[in-house]
């Protein structure tokens, strides 16, 4: 079989084979690099200059000139006349027409419904105007009536799928009738359209007679609620003309509007009355002793039965409130140390003060304290430590740096978790943590001046013991010259 030679695609230019380390595309045509210019003014193009016109190459500004619109407005600047008919440039497609204006129906026709919908012209990209979903040419893109020039903002697309200026649009397709005229506040008596006699109608429906089924209408009167009328109350939707006072009739919003326990609506005035409480204090005035004839078994039996003592209702073994064992809702829940509690249970279990989560301490009973009983019953016991007035020093050394004797009874914490120096357990409200281990508060002190320590002066040592800085370097630190507790001086421990 002979050699067949692959085929390489021809440069619209000069007809010869373009391969791939020199070709230039434009318009899904493949040129050679020194073909790739303008058939004009001969200028070399890239991506961002290049046009593609029937097989031809052309710069921006020669494409306008020879394909684009021509006339008032269309020149080399904004508002500047140009009469270039562009013959010189082989553009004969005008035929001498006075004005340089060129005919772009007369230059190409686009298929059926593909073109401008006035003139049936092909549109390009480069004069292209939007409306109704087609392109439109910019010189066809005007009103229908008073071919008034359109943009965006002014443009209105009629019903016989042409476009309007907004002043004609409202003379055409407008309303009629007093109050719709060209002003606001204008008379228009003129009714006649396009030499018709147009009839002007009021239509008022009563949507009350449209009955809707059972539970899903108006529950006033029954009839289909329509989104332009709705009005939402309890889940319910009614008429606009039908949301108000069951009692005064009086007409309500989402602001006023009280939804009472018989599916009916009421505005607030009416609702605190029927439904309110009574008797002195509870009337429409402060003070005012309104009775109007009830006794508080009539009362009691309008009102919907609810019973506020929810520790009473009894929730699982360890689910419920700690201190009575009822079931713990949302609005009034407590949180402690991982449990829930009623709002009126969470007060000291000592002396019943009300607590927050500002005063609460947990106690290792699982009871909470105040701050106060807290101290008294799980504080550190002492000098210095009571409630009771303290026997104070003269001397001029503070009491709190000779600690009181470690505690001998109480429960032991399991090896390794308490306090590292009694051995005891470690609660939170007097923990203090170093570096390897917790303690007690009054056990957080220097194991050989018993200073007390905090994070600034505490050093953690080899034997799993703390320090003050001085000891510290006593025990641990440098010896010899130049290595005391001053600088330079000699130390010989």
């Amino acid at each position: 079989m002979p050699f067949k030679p692959v085929e390489n695609p021809k440069c619209p230019k000069c007809q010869k084979s373009v391969y791939a380390a020199e070709e230039r595309v434009a318009g899904g045509l493949k040129w050679h690099k020194g073909c790739f210019k303008c058939g004009l003014c001969n200028k070399f193009l890239d991506s961002t200059n290049c046009t593609e016109h029937e097989g031809e190459l052309y710069c921006k500004n020669c494409h306008a000139r020879k394909f684009g619109p021509k006339g008032y407005g269309f020149g080399g600047g904004a508002g500047c006349l140009s009469m270039d008919t562009g013959e010189h440039l082989g553009n004969t497609a005008l035929n001498g027409k006075p004005g340089g204006a060129q005919n772009v129906r007369a230059i190409a026709k686009a298929p059926e419904g593909q073109g401008c919908p006035r003139c049936g012209g092909c549109v390009y990209a480069a004069e292209q105007m939007l409306a109704r979903g087609r392109g439109w040419h910019k010189e066809c893109f005007k009103c229908a009536e008073c071919t008034k020039r359109l943009d965006s903002v002014n443009c209105c697309e009629g019903p016989d799928k042409d476009i309007y200026c907004k002043v004609c649009y409202g003379k055409r397709f407008g309303p009629k009738g007093y109050g719709y005229g060209q002003g606001g506040g204008a008379l228009q008596s003129d009714p006649i359209h396009n030499g018709e006699m147009m009839t002007l109608h009021t239509t008022t429906v009563n949507t009350a007679s449209i009955k809707a089924p059972p539970g899903k209408g108006c529950p006033r009167c029954g009839g289909v609620v329509f989104a332009a009328e709705q009005v939402l109350a309890k889940g319910r939707e009614w008429h606009r003309k039908c949301f108000k006072c069951k009692d005064c009739n009086k007409t309500l919003d989402s602001i006023i509007a009280c939804d009472g326990p018989d599916k009916d609506v009421y505005c607030k005035t009416c609702y605190g009355k029927k439904w309110g409480p009574h008797g002195y204090g509870f009337a429409c005035g402060s003070g005012f002793l309104q009775t109007d004839g009830l006794t508080e078994e009539d009362i009691a039996s309008m009102r919907p039965f609810y019973n506020p003592d929810t520790t009473s209702i009894k929730a699982p073994a360890g689910e419920g409130c700690p201190r009575c064992g009822g079931r713990v809702f949302a609005a009034e829940q407590q949180l402690a140390k991982g449990t829930m509690w009623h709002k009126i249970c969470f007060n000291c279990a000592a002396c019943h003060r009300p607590l927050d989560s500002m005063l609460a301490c947990d106690g290792p009973d699982k009871e909470i304290y105040c701050r106060a009983c807290y101290g008294k019953k799980y504080g550190p016991k002492g000098f210095g430590y009571g409630h009771t007035p303290t026997l104070v020093s003269t001397g001029g050394e503070p009491t709190i740096n000779y600690s009181e004797p470690r505690p001998s009874h109480g429960p032991k914490a399991p090896e390794g978790k308490g306090c590292s120096r009694c051995g005891y357990e470690v609660y939170a409200a007097e923990q203090m943590i170093s570096k390897k281990s917790i303690w007690h508060k009054r056990c957080f002190n220097c194991r050989i001046c018993h200073k007390s320590l905090d994070s600034t002066n505490l050093c953690d040592g080899p034997d799993g013991e703390i320090y003050c800085r001085g000891c510290y370097a006593k025990s641990y630190g440098p010896k010899g010259c130049g290595f005391g507790l001053g600088a330079g001086v000699l130390t010989t421990v």
